[in-house]
C-alpha cells in the first residue's frame, strides 16, 4: 500500500513538473513574440516618420509635388509654398537611387531589391539567418528611394526589419534554425501588418508567400499572428486607428456581376505578367550593364524621372490615387496610364538595383486596372456592373494575386485595408482565376513550389519515407552471417577470420543465443598476439551492450541506430525473442530500400511538381563531390616496409586497411588486415608489403560524386576506397569510407 501511495505521489510530481514545464515554455515564446511585435512596431512607426520627413523635404519643399494621401492616412507636416517644378521630378530620383545604392553596396548588398524576397531566401536557405546591419540599411535606402519619387513600397522594408530583428533575436539566444526561421516569418507578419494595418492578413501572409503552391507554412501562424496583432496595435497607437483606405459599402448583390469580374480576373492576369516581365526585364539588364553597382539605381532613378516628367502621377507610393479611384474621381484614361507607368516606374526604381516593396505599387496598379474595367463596363452594360470603385477594391486583390502566388492572404489583405468585407465572393473569383492563369509567373522569386523542394525541410520527406518501411519489408535481404561460439578460443577465431569477409561477428552461447557482438576494430590490439590466443575466448571480447533491431521497427528508428556507433551492419533479431538472431541488416540496404520506395512514389499519377522532392533527396549523393566528403589524413604505408614492421604500426592506429605507396609517394596498391592474416599463416615476417598487398587498386576520383563512390564500395563490399587525382590515377588525394559517405549526407539533410 505504502508503495502504491508513492508512485501516486511520484506521478503527480511528475504532471505537476510537465505543466509547469509546458507553462514556462509558452510563456517564454510568447514573450519572445511579443518582443518581436515591439520591434517592428517600432520599426513601422520610424520607417513611416522617415518617410514622411523625406517626402515634405524632397517632393514637397523642394519640387512642390503635393499628390493626395489615402483616406486613412495624413501628411504628418503642413505644405510648403513651393511651386511645382515639373524638372525637379527628373532630378529628384536619381539623386535618391544614387545615394540608396551607394548606402546598399557599400554596407550590405543583400538589401537591393524589394527585401521581402531576401527574407524569404533566408528562410529557405539560410536557417533563417539575416545579418544584424540589414534592417537599418533597408531603413535607410528605401527611405530614400522612395521619398526622392521612386516607385516603390513600405511591405518590402518593414517585412526585412521585422525578419531582421527576429533573426537577430534568434542568433543572439542560441535558438535552433528552425526557431529562427520562425521567428523570421513572425516579424515579416509583424513588420508588415503595421505599416498596412491589416494584422490578420500580415499573418497569412508571412505564411503563404513563402511557397509558389497554395500552401501555407502552419508553424509560422500563430506566432506571426502574436507578433502582428502587438505591432499592429503599437503603429495605430502613433499614428491613429483605422484602414487605410476607405471605401463606400460596397455589396455584391447580383451573380450576374460575376461576369465583368471574369474579364477583371484575365485583364490583372495579363497586367501581372506585363509587371513581372517588365521588373525582371529591367533586373537581369542591370545585372549585365558593366559599371559599378551603386550606380544602377541613379540610371533606374533617372529613368522613372523622365517618366514622372510626363505622368507625376506614377512616383512615389500613389496611395491616394487609388483611394481617389475607389471614390470612382479618376477619368479612365488617368487610370489606364497609371497602370502602365506604375508598371514601368517600380521596374525602373526597384529592378535597377534601389530599395523598396513591390505590394504597395501592386495594390495600386490592380485597382489602376480594375477602375479601367469598372468604368467600361459601366458604360457598356450599367445594368449587371456595379460600381466602378468595387472592381478598384477587387482589383487590388487580383493583381498582387496574380504576381504573388498568395490569393488567400491577398483577399484579406485587400479587405482589411479598404474595411470592405462585402466582396469577399467577386474577390475570391478573381484572385483565383489571376492565380491559377499566372502560376508560372511570381514578382518573389526566392519562392520554392512547396515544402518538399524547401531547403528548410530536406529532411523531413527522407524522414517520412523511411518510417513507411519496415525492417520485415528486407528480411530477403538481411544476409545470413557466421556466428561465432563464445567458447571459442581466440587462435580458433583467426582461422574463421581468414576464411571471412566479416567485419562483424556475432558471438551465440551453447544453445545459439545470441549474447553478445564484435567487429575487426574490437579485436584489432590482439589480433597478431599468438601468445595469448588460446586463452582468450570470444565471450570475453564481444559487447554484451548489443544495438539491435526488430522486423517490426521501421527504418527511419535503424537509420538513428546506426549512427550511435557509427555502425555499418546492425544484427536483425526476433520481435518476441531478441536472443535469437535472424541476420545482419547493412546500411546499404536501407539506403536501396528508400531509393526503390522514391522510385515507386514517383511512378504513381502524380503532378510533376511533386516529384521535384524525392528526386531532390535521391540526387543528394549525386551532387556532393567526393572532395567534400573524403579524409585528407590518410594513414599510407611504404610497399618497401617488412610485414614485421607493419605489426608493430598496426596498433599504433585504427584502420583496417591502409593504401600502400612507393618510394615517391605513388599509389600502387592497398592492403587490409585480412590480408596480413592470410599472410602470416603463410609463415615469413620478412616479407614486404607489396608482395602482398593487392596491386589492382578500385580507386575513385575527387571530382566524382559520393554516389559513384558508394557503388563502387557497395560492388566490392571494401571498407575504404583510395581518393586520386582527375587525370592521374597514381596522385593519392585521401581515402573514403562508407561512414565518410552518410557523414556527409547527414549534413545535407
Amino acid at each position: 500500500m505504502e508503495a502504491e501511495v508513492k508512485k501516486e505521489i511520484g506521478d503527480a510530481e511528475d504532471r505537476v513538473t510537465e505543466r509547469i514545464t509546458r507553462v514556462t515554455t509558452t510563456g517564454k515564446w510568447l514573450l519572445l513574440y511579443v518582443l518581436i511585435g515591439v520591434i517592428a512596431g517600432i520599426g513601422a512607426i520610424v520607417f513611416h516618420l522617415l518617410c514622411q520627413v523625406g517626402f515634405h523635404f524632397f517632393m514637397d519643399f523642394l519640387a512642390g509635388y503635393r499628390p493626395p494621401p489615402p483616406a486613412g492616412e495624413t501628411h504628418l507636416f503642413p505644405p510648403t509654398n513651393t511651386p511645382f517644378t515639373r524638372w525637379m521630378l527628373i532630378i529628384l530620383p536619381a539623386v535618391g537611387g544614387l545615394l540608396s545604392g551607394w548606402i546598399v553596396y557599400t554596407f550590405a548588398p543583400e538589401a537591393e531589391g524589394h527585401g521581402t524576397d531576401a527574407a524569404i531566401d533566408a528562410y529557405h536557405n539560410k536557417g533563417g539567418f539575416i545579418r544584424g546591419r540589414i534592417p537599418i540599411v533597408k531603413t535607410i535606402a528605401s527611405a530614400l528611394t522612395i521619398t526622392t519619387g521612386g516607385s516603390g513600397g513600405r511591405e518590402g522594408p518593414i517585412a526585412q526589419i521585422g525578419a531582421g530583428f527576429g533573426s537577430f533575436l534568434a542568433t543572439k539566444l542560441g535558438l535552433s534554425d528552425r526557431e529562427r526561421r520562425i521567428m523570421l516569418a513572425a516579424g515579416i507578419g509583424a513588420g508588415v501588418g503595421s505599416i498596412f494595418r491589416a494584422p490578420l492578413a500580415a499573418a497569412l501572409f508571412a505564411a503563404e508567400v513563402l511557397y509558389r503552391d497554395p500552401e501555407f507554412e502552419s508553424e509560422v501562424i500563430i506566432p506571426a499572428g502574436i507578433s502582428s496583432v502587438v505591432a499592429y496595435c503599437l503603429f495605430c497607437l502613433v499614428f491613429g486607428w483605422g484602414s487605410l483606405f476607405d471605401s463606400p459599402g460596397f455589396v455584391f448583390r447580383n451573380p450576374l456581376e460575376l461576369g465583368p469580374y471574369t474579364v477583371l480576373a484575365f485583364v490583372l492576369v495579363g497586367g501581372g505578367i506585363l509587371y513581372v516581365k517588365s521588373f525582371y526585364g529591367v533586373h537581369n539588364l542591370a545585372k549585365r550593364i558593366n559599371i559599378p553597382n551603386y550606380l544602377k539605381p541613379a540610371i533606374g532613378g533617372l529613368l522613372t524621372g523622365c517618366i514622372g516628367y510626363f505622368l507625376p502621377h506614377t512616383l512615389a507610393f500613389g496611395y491616394g490615387y487609388a483611394q481617389m479611384a475607389i471614390n470612382n474621381e479618376l477619368p479612365t484614361l488617368f487610370l489606364l496610364t497609371l497602370a502602365l507607368g506604375k508598371i514601368l516606374t517600380t521596374s525602373l526604381s526597384i529592378g535597377s538595383g534601389g530599395s523598396g516593396g513591390v505590394f504597395g505599387p501592386s495594390v495600386v496598379i490592380g485597382g489602376a486596372l480594375g477602375g479601367v474595367v469598372g468604368r467600361v463596363f459601366a458604360q457598356i452594360a450599367p445594368s449587371i456592373s456595379p460600381d466602378p470603385g468595387a472592381f478598384v477594391v477587387v482589383g487590388m486583390a487580383g493583381f498582387f494575386s496574380a504576381v504573388s502566388n498568395a490569393p488567400i492572404s491577398t483577399i484579406i489583405f485587400v479587405s482589411e485595408m479598404t474595411n470592405s468585407y462585402h466582396l469577399l465572393l467577386p474577390s475570391l473569383l478573381v484572385c483565383s482565376l489571376a492565380y491559377l492563369f499566372s502560376r508560372r509567373w511570381t514578382i518573389y522569386v526566392k519562392q520554392v513550389k512547396n515544402r518538399m523542394a524547401s531547403n528548410a525541410h530536406l529532411g523531413d520527406f527522407f524522414v517520412d519515407v523511411l518510417s513507411t518501411i519496415k525492417v520485415k519489408d528486407l528480411l530477403p535481404y538481411i544476409r545470413k552471417t557466421q556466428v561465432v561460439p563464445e567458447d571459442m578460443t581466440f587462435n580458433q577465431f583467426l582461422e574463421v577470420f581468414r576464411s571471412s569477409q566479416q567485419h562483424y561477428f556475432p558471438v551465440v552461447d551453447k544453445d545459439k543465443r545470441f549474447t553478445g557482438i564484435f567487429s575487426i576494430n574490437d579485436i584489432r590490439s590482439i589480433l597478431f598476439d599468438q601468445e595469448i590466443g588460446d586463452l582468450v575466448l570470444m565471450k570475453d571480447i564481444a559487447r554484451n551492450d548489443i544495438i539491435y533491431t526488430t522486423p517490426s521497427e521501421d527504418l527511419n528508428e535503424v537509420m538513428k541506430k546506426f549512427t550511435i556507433r557509427n555502425l555499418h551492419r546492425i544484427p536483425v533479431v526476433d520481435d518476441e525473442d531478441p536472443t535469437r538472431l535472424l541476420g545482419m541488416l547493412d546500411r546499404r540496404e536501407v539506403i536501396e530500400a528508400y531509393n526503390k520506395r522514391v522510385e515507386e512514389l514517383k511512378s504513381e499519377e502524380r503532378p510533376k511538381d511533386l516529384e521535384e522532392g524525392p528526386a531532390k533527396e535521391v540526387s543528394h549523393l549525386d551532387k556532393i563531390k567526393v572532395r567534400e566528403a573524403m579524409r585528407r589524413d590518410v594513414a599510407t604505408i611504404s610497399e618497401d616496409m617488412t610485414l614485421k614492421e607493419f605489426l608493430d604500426l598496426i596498433y599504433q592506429v585504427k584502420f583496417n586497411s591502409f593504401p600502400v605507396v612507393d618510394a615517391k609517394g605513388r599509389l600502387s596498391g592497398i592492403l587490409s588486415l585480412s590480408d596480413v592474416v592470410e599472410a602470416r599463416k603463410r609463415g615469413g615476417n620478412d616479407v614486404l608489403i607489396k608482395d602482398i598487398a593487392t596491386r589492382n587498386v578500385v580507386t575513385v576520383n575527387e571530382d566524382d560524386t559520393l554516389l559513384t563512390a558508394l557503388l563502387k564500395l557497395s560492388a566490392g563490399d571494401y571498407a575504404i576506397l583510395p581518393v586520386v587525382k582527375n587525370g592521374k590515377p597514381q596522385e593519392l588525394r585521401g581515402v573514403i569510407s562508407r561512414r565518410d559517405i552518410m557523414s556527409a549526407l547527414s549534413k545535407a539533410l
